[in-house]
């Protein structure tokens, strides 16, 4: 494991994701004590996107920026995570991309199981399109992107857009997606002592999200039988990651299906480790993360 990150791995909250509302508490605590970000470069904006129920975004316009957009959806195993504690994220990447951010604070799970964060996050990407001119964005260079759970909601939504005639996507930005909800990889089989999120942590936040639903493509993306027609796409696995076998192959199936894919294998680091930025790892992956996300939306 790289070094710098390792230090941290002593520091790291003790979430029991079977107990959401406690691990939610935490996170919580932990963004309102963390320093305050530099904004200052962008406007940031709330708002309430219409839905059933209204879906709540908070809004990252960088006061340089090229009019690409990405609908960006946060990590969390699809149980813990909201707006605030996305914040670092999605500042770094507006900053750094250059790019319009539209945060989505999704329903949770367990009290709101599948469908209910993929039809969220649908809903803002109809919402982003619809409302293009008013946010200042090309309506035919908007990304959908997100980080673990994240990830995962982004793909579907990309195949959701694509099966339904749905807004033109240009690029999906899937940051160690959680994709598959089968336990059939040695990475999820294997991954049962690594720092963070284990694979027996990522089978409880399936199982959470998931619910009494079967899974289809739409709830584990990697169960799509056809993966043609999707956007470009940026992969990026970390090493000791459960998500990171299915992450590969996700990847493999994609081009196969002729959709270009950039794919990073990130060694030396853990599921979530490039939360802790003062690691340089964690600096290549932001900058490699973010350069990838403006060269598809000014190409």
């Amino acid at each position: 494991m790289d070094p710098e990150l390792e230090a941290f791995i002593p520091f790291l909250p003790q979430i029991d994701i079977n107990d959401p509302v406690t691990a939610r508490k935490m996170l919580a605590e932990r963004a309102a004590a963390a320093s305050a970000l530099d904004t200052s470069d962008m406007e940031v904006e709330d708002r309430m996107v219409p839905a059933d129920p209204d879906v709540p975004v908070r809004v990252y316009r960088p006061h340089r920026t090229h009019g690409g957009a990405i609908v960006w959806l946060h990590g969390g195993g699809g149980v813990f995570g909201d707006l605030d504690t996305e914040h670092p994220w999605a500042a770094r990447i507006a900053d750094l991309s250059g790019a319009v951010v539209i945060s989505v604070g999704y329903r949770l799970a367990p009290e709101h199981p599948f469908p209910a964060a993929f039809d969220d996050a649908y809903a803002v990407l109809t919402w982003t399109a619809e409302h293009a001119a008013e946010l200042g964005i090309d309506p035919d260079r908007i990304a959908v992107g997100g980080h673990s759970a994240g990830g995962g909601l982004a793909a579907a939504v990309a195949l959701r857009a694509r099966d339904e005639q749905g807004p033109p996507i240009r690029f999906q930005l899937l940051n160690e997606p959680g994709l598959d909800d089968r336990q059939q990889t040695w990475s999820r089989r294997d991954f049962t002592d690594v720092p963070w999120f284990n694979s027996d942590r990522i089978a409880a936040a399936w199982r959470h999200y998931l619910g009494a639903t079967p899974a289809t493509a739409y709830a584990a993306p990697a169960r799509a039988a056809d993966l043609s027609g999707l956007p470009p796409a940026y992969i990026a696995t970390a090493e000791f990651c459960p998500n990171r076998d299915e992450d590969i192959a996700y990847a493999l199936s994609l081009l196969q299906a002729g959709v270009s894919v950039e794919l990073h294998q990130w060694p030396g680091t853990f599921h979530g480790s490039q939360a802790i930025m003062s690691a340089a790892v964690s600096q290549r992956q932001s900058a490699a993360l973010t350069a990838a996300l403006r060269r598809a939306l000014t190409a």
